[in-house]
C-alpha cells in the first residue's frame, strides 16, 4: 500500500443534508436566527406535550405539524442554490403565511370537513386544498430534492388521464376540485405517512438529539476503536462496529457517514486504505443504522402504522438481519486487511478501553428505550422517557451536562432534522392518496401476479429493483412508503406474510444509498475521503454484496425474522452467518490464502448453499467450503495471513 499524502488526516467537508436532501440552508443570524431557534424549539415542545400530556384531535395536530415544519422549512431551506442564503424573501414570508393559513381553515372548518371528505366539497375547500398542495410539492422540492416531486406530480396527472389509458393504468378519472379536497385530507397528505412524521418520527428525532447533546455518540466511536482499532483493518472494523452503536440511534445512512467517517476514515488511511477503499467501508457500514435496532430508519415507523405490527415487533425482527449484515461487513474488513497487509493501530493512539467501560452508563438511555419497548409502551413514550435517560446520564459527567441552554440546543437541532422529514411524508401522502383513490395499487399488484404468476422468487426480484431504483433518487423513507404502496400488497396476496413483504421491502430501500448511479451515502464518503465517487460505490457494493442477499433469506425463511421456535432460529442463523461470512471470502478472493477464480466460484456457491436454509443445501455447501479450506491450507500453510498482517499492540 503506497504511504498517506500530507492532507489525507483531513477529510473534506461535506453536508450531510445538501448530501441526502438535497437542499440549499440559509446561513441567517441575527434576531432571525434566534427568533427560528425559539420557534424549533416551541415545535418540538408542542409535539412532546401532545403526544405524552394534553391529546388533540388527530388531523388537527398533523395539521398543525405540517404548518409548523413547513415555516421552519421555508424559512432555512432557500429556493434554489444559486440564492442569497443570509435572508428569507418577501415570497417565503408569504408561503409561510400561506402554510399556516391552510392549518388555520382546518381548525375552523374541522368539524364540517371531516363530515364532507371524500363526499362534497365548498369553494373554501378547494382552495385551500390546492394552495396546500402546491405547498407541499414546493417543501418537498426544497428539502428533500426535486425526484420526489416528479414522482408526486407523475401519480397526480395520472389521476387526471386515467381514462385515456390502457389495460390496468385505465380508471374513469376524476375532476380538479375532488382531486385536491381528496389529497389534502386523511387520505392523502394528513394520513398514515404524516401520522407517523409527527409522532414517531418527531420523539425519536427529538431523542437522537438529546443522545448527540449527552456525547453518547462519541462514546459510541470511542467504544468501537478501542475495542477493535488495535487488530488488523482495525479502523475499518471500528467503523463497522460504530455503525452498529451509533447508526440505531441516527437513523440515516448519510448522517452516519458525515458523524463517524470524519473519525474512522483518516484512521483508515493511516492505516493503509486507498481513499476509495476507506469511503465505501464507511458508507456500508453506516448504511446499516437504518436496519438497526432499537431506533431503524423513520421508514420503519411507516411500516408499523400500514401493517398494524407493533413497533417493538419489528424492530425485534430487524435483530437478525441486521446481525447478518454487520457480520458481513466486519467479515469483508477482515479479509480485505489480511490480503493487503493493512495493519491496525498502535494501543497508545487509541482511546483507552477501560475508562470507556467504566462510562457504560451512557448506554443508559439505550436500554430505558429497549426496556420501555419491552414493556409495552408506544415508541414516543419511550423516546420521551430515552430524553430524560439523557438528561439524567449528562449529569454524571463533568462537561456535557444538560442544563437548559443545552436542552434547547437539543431540541433546536431536533426541529431542524424533522425538517425534510416532515416534507417527505407529506409528499409521500400525495402518492398514497393517488394509489387509493385510483385502485392502481391493486391493479398493479394484479400485474405482478400475472407476470410472476406462482413464482414468489420473480416477484421478489421485481420488488428488489423497484426499491432500489427509487431509493436511487429519494430518501430511504419515501422509497420504502412508494415501494410498499405498489409492491406490498401484491406480495401478500401470493402469500408472502406481511412482514416479510414489509421488511424485504424496506431493506432494499436503505441499501440503494449505496447503488450507483446515486449513492448519496457513498457519495457522502467519498467526499470526506477526497475519493472518486464512482469508484467508493462499486466498492461498497462489493463489500456488501453479501449483504444485498440477507432480505433473500429471510423471503426463503421468516425463522431470520425470528418468526418460530428458537432452537430452529438459532440453527437457520448460525447456517446464515457461516454463509454470508464465506460469501465474503469468495468476494475478497481470500480464505487462508489467496483464492484462484475457479475455487472463488466454487466457494460462492457454497456461501449460497448456506444462506439456503434447508439442511441439504447446509450439508452440501459445508461440505465444499471445508474442501476449499483444507487445499488452501494444504496449498499456503497454517496461517499465510499472519506472515501478512499481525496486529499491532505497541
Amino acid at each position: 500500500m503506497s504511504g498517506q499524502s500530507a492532507d489525507d488526516g483531513a477529510p473534506g467537508a461535506v453536508d450531510a443534508n445538501a448530501l441526502e436532501f438535497q437542499g440549499s440552508i440559509r446561513a441567517l443570524d441575527g434576531r432571525l436566527a434566534t427568533a427560528l431557534v425559539g420557534v424549533g424549539v416551541a415545535f418540538m415542545l408542542f409535539h412532546i406535550a401532545v403526544l405524552n400530556l394534553w391529546p388533540i384531535d388527530s388531523i388537527l395536530f398533523r395539521a398543525i405539524h405540517l404548518a409548523w415544519g413547513s415555516t421552519l422549512g421555508f424559512a432555512y431551506f432557500a429556493v434554489g442554490r444559486g440564492r442569497d442564503r443570509t435572508r428569507v424573501p418577501w415570497f417565503d414570508w408569504l408561503l409561510i403565511a400561506a402554510a399556516i393559513a391552510c392549518a388555520v381553515y382546518i381548525g375552523i372548518f374541522l368539524a364540517e370537513l371531516q363530515f364532507r371528505a371524500g363526499a362534497l366539497y365548498t369553494t373554501g375547500d378547494f382552495i385551500t386544498g390546492l394552495v396546500g398542495t402546491l405547498l407541499v410539492l414546493e417543501f418537498a422540492r426544497r428539502t428533500a430534492g426535486i425526484a420526489l416531486v416528479v414522482i408526486c406530480l407523475v401519480f397526480l396527472l395520472y389521476a387526471f388521464v386515467g381514462p385515456w389509458l390502457p389495460g390496468v393504468l385505465y380508471h374513469k378519472g376524476f375532476d380538479l376540485g375532488f382531486l385536491v379536497t381528496y389529497i389534502f385530507s386523511d387520505q392523502g397528505i394528513f394520513g398514515g405517512t404524516l401520522e407517523v412524521s409527527s409522532t414517531f418520527i418527531v420523539m425519536f428525532t427529538a431523542f437522537a438529539a438529546f443522545l448527540g447533546r449527552s456525547k453518547a455518540g462519541d462514546y459510541f466511536n470511542d467504544l468501537a476503536l478501542a475495542a477493535v482499532g488495535w487488530a488488523r483493518g482495525g479502523p475499518a472494523k471500528g467503523a463497522v462496529v460504530s455503525g452498529i452503536l451509533f447508526g440505531s440511534i441516527s437513523g440515516s445512512s448519510v448522517a452516519n457517514v458525515v458523524a463517524s467517517g470524519s473519525i474512522t476514515i483518516p484512521l483508515m488511511r493511516r492505516s493503509g486504505y486507498d481513499r476509495a477503499t476507506a469511503g465505501a467501508v464507511e458508507a456500508t457500514s453506516s448504511t446499516g443504522g437504518q436496519l438497526t435496532p432499537p431506533v431503524m430508519g423513520a421508514g420503519a415507523f411507516i411500516m408499523a402504522e400500514v401493517t398494524g405490527i407493533p413497533y417493538g415487533d419489528i424492530a425485534a425482527a430487524a435483530i437478525i438481519p441486521c446481525l447478518l449484515f454487520y457480520i458481513a461487513c466486519y467479515a469483508h474488513c477482515d479479509l480485505h486487511a489480511v490480503r493487503n497487509g493493512l495493519r491496525g493501530l498502535p494501543r497508545s493512539e487509541l482511546p483507552a478501553l477501560r475508562p470507556l467501560l467504566a462510562q457504560l452508563y451512557l448506554l443508559a438511555p439505550v436500554a430505558v428505550l429497549i426496556w420501555a419497548f419491552l414493556d409495552g409502551k408506544s415508541g414516543f413514550r419511550a423516546a420521551g422517557l430515552g430524553m430524560l435517560a439523557c438528561i439524567l446520564v449528562s449529569w454524571l459527567t463533568q462537561s456535557h451536562r444538560m442544563g437548559p441552554k443545552a436542552i434547547a440546543g437539543a431540541l433546536d437541532s431536533a426541529a431542524r432534522d424533522c425538517i425534510p422529514l416532515v416534507a417527505i411524508c407529506a409528499a409521500a401522502g400525495i402518492i398514497v392518496g393517488v394509489i387509493a383513490l385510483t385502485g392502481i395499487g391493486g391493479r398493479f399488484s394484479s400485474l405482478v401476479l400475472a407476470i410472476a404468476g406462482e413464482n414468489k422468487l420473480l416477484a421478489m426480484i421485481f420488488a428488489m429493483v423497484v426499491s432500489i431504483v427509487l431509493g436511487m433518487g429519494m430518501p430511504t423513507t419515501a422509497a420504502y412508503a412508494i415501494a410498499a404502496a405498489v409492491m406490498a400488497p401484491g406480495l401478500v396476496r401470493m402469500g408472502v406474510p406481511p412482514l416479510v413483504a414489509h421488511m424485504f421491502i424496506f431493506y432494499y430501500a436503505v441499501l440503494s444509498a449505496i447503488t450507483p448511479p446515486v449513492a448519496v451515502a457513498s457519495f457522502a464518503a467519498a467526499g470526506l475521503a477526497r475519493a472518486d465517487p464512482w469508484r467508493t460505490s462499486w466498492i461498497a457494493v462489493r463489500l456488501g454484496l453479501a449483504t444485498l442477499i440477507v432480505p433473500f433469506m429471510f423471503f426463503y425463511s421468516p425463522l431470520l425474522l425470528g418468526q418460530g421456535p428458537w432452537l430452529e432460529v438459532a440453527w437457520v442463523f448460525g447456517s446464515a452467518a457461516l454463509g454470508v461470512v464465506i460469501l465474503a471470502a469468495a468476494t475478497e478472493g481470500w480464505l487462508n490464502g489467496v483464492l484462484i477464480w475457479p475455487l472463488r466460484i466454487i466457494l460462492f456457491a457454497a456461501a449460497l448453499c448456506l444462506i439456503l436454509p434447508e439442511g441439504v443445501t447446509d450439508a452440501v455447501g459445508l461440505g465444499l467450503a471445508f474442501a476449499i479450506w483444507l487445499w488452501q491450507r494444504y496449498r499456503h500453510g497454517a496461517d499465510p495471513g499472519a506472515r501478512i498482517a499481525a496486529p499491532v499492540t505497541s
